[in-house]
């Protein structure tokens, strides 16, 4: 059968587009999200909290390793939350870019009187000045991967379906020159970017966690400008993106929105999804949040900054 360029181009683009989602995990977008890192907080134990995420009727549902602190959720707890709906996909979250002294990995030698010892890893860098207990890391070093990396592995056995990632914009922390940002900056220690450190960083992720599931998800946080690698667009199950419309209640800038559309129709164009946590509570800026997210088709998740309910989410 003969074919005309146009029809051979679509349907390469098809191919392109299937071997992508295969290779990501990605099955049906979800239509409604929850992302619920404080579980104890909306309920007292851990059965009622099971109880309230498998009737919350959320497709996608990204959860904390734990129910309160080192309390794992079980196989048994999971597998509870996920049947309640059909097609239902609970993704752990799990922090890449920066290092959280209340895990289990941190040491208590690390840091005394809020400041990091001599006994602190030379991959460990400064806190997070808006994140109390939150510390920059050198995600490329051989030693947090060789922490984090069984720590992936461990939230697979658990029976997850996949990873959301966070701090994957880590990257803009070792940009910034002063007051400004040089985009792909070298890193020194590697002889690459930074973006591209945290690309290949997310992908050996992937590499893990797909290992016994290959239908996993793997879905980073912000970041958008490294939907620019091709390697990582087809890696990503999707994207989770913060503070895309408003800031809270303020607008963004449009230039900032501006900025990260371009690279998220990467994504949407790759058939993906993008899942949008904005964190307005007056109804005027919820409002806008929700028609530009519908406008975009994204879904849409609007919640507490601190993640301790379920919010309201697409439907």
């Amino acid at each position: 059968m003969n074919r005309t360029k146009n029809e051979i181009g679509r349907l390469a683009l098809i191919i392109l587009i299937g071997l992508g989602q295969a290779a990501s995990g990605q099955g049906a977008a979800p239509k409604s999200l929850a992302y619920v890192l404080q579980a104890d907080s909306f309920a007292k134990t851990k059965a009622s909290a099971v109880q309230r995420l498998a009737a919350s009727g959320r497709d996608w549902i990204v959860l904390d390793a734990g129910f309160a602190g080192n309390v794992p959720w079980t196989r048994a707890d999971l597998n509870a939350i996920r049947s309640a709906r059909p097609g239902r996909r609970i993704i752990c979250y799990v922090s890449i870019g920066e290092a959280e002294d209340y895990r289990s990995y941190w040491k208590k030698s690390w840091l005394e009187k809020g400041k990091l010892t001599p006994n602190a890893p030379d991959w460990l860098v400064s806190e997070n000045p808006d994140w109390e207990g939150n510390y920059k890391v050198k995600y490329w070093a051989k030693g947090w991967q060789g922490i984090m990396l069984p720590v992936i592995d461990s939230v697979m056995a658990a029976g997850f379906d996949g990873v959301y990632l966070d701090i994957v914009d880590g990257f803009e922390f070792f940009e910034q020159d002063g007051d400004q940002f040089i985009d792909d900056r070298i890193n020194a220690e590697t002889g690459k970017t930074y973006r591209r450190d945290m690309v290949e960083w997310v992908k050996l992720i992937a590499a893990h966690v797909r290992k016994g599931d290959p239908t996993a998800l793997v879905v980073p946080q912000n970041g958008p400008q490294l939907l620019a690698h091709r390697d990582f667009l087809v890696t990503a199950s999707g994207i989770g993106i913060e503070d895309l419309f408003a800031n809270g209640n303020r607008l963004q800038p449009k230039d900032h929105t501006h900025y990260s559309l371009g690279f998220l129709k990467k994504i949407t164009a790759a058939g993906k999804p993008v899942l949008l946590i904005e964190y307005a509570t007056k109804a005027e800026r919820k409002n806008l949040v929700k028609a530009r997210a519908r406008q975009a088709g994204f879904t849409w998740l609007l919640t507490d900054r601190e993640l301790k309910t379920l919010g309201t989410s697409s439907r």
